[in-house]
């Protein structure tokens, strides 16, 4: 696949692509003929891997880290789990605080589905005394 139509397939631009690699987010990808980059399955894997991480908040250090370290083997498994689950302790958080924050957010609406009411039930007696 060429850099644009990996880039639509997984709605990133091309210098998205280009700047992946460049850090290090992906690992290099081959260059055809005419010095085109050509982007295996393999290729699109790291793509759609890089982005699912940097959706899920992780630091592009960690996350180049994370690639070098898969580069030189199986003797890295234990690092790159550990970057792993640290990754997945942020995201546990997160989602706590926003759990927290969605349930705030769910009473103040409730609380002014309340005051709705209540301002049509008062508007109501009012016409009805009138």
């Amino acid at each position: 696949m060429n850099i644009k139509e990996v880039a639509q397939k997984y709605d990133l631009t091309a210098d998205t692509l280009r700047y992946y690699e460049k850090v290090g987010l992906i690992p290099k990808v081959n260059r055809n003929e005419v010095g085109y980059r050509d982007f295996t399955e393999e290729d699109t894997n790291w793509v759609e891997f890089a982005k699912c991480m940097r959706n899920a908040g992780m630091s592009i250090e960690a996350l180049s880290e994370y690639v070098a370290l898969f580069q030189k083997g199986d003797s890295t498994i234990a690092q790159r789990k550990k970057i792993l689950l640290d990754q997945q302790a942020i995201m546990a958080e997160k989602l706590k605080d926003m759990q927290a924050t969605y349930d705030r957010l769910t009473k103040k609406v409730d609380n002014y589905d309340n005051h709705i009411a209540k301002f049509e039930e008062e508007k109501l007696e009012n016409i009805e005394h009138a």
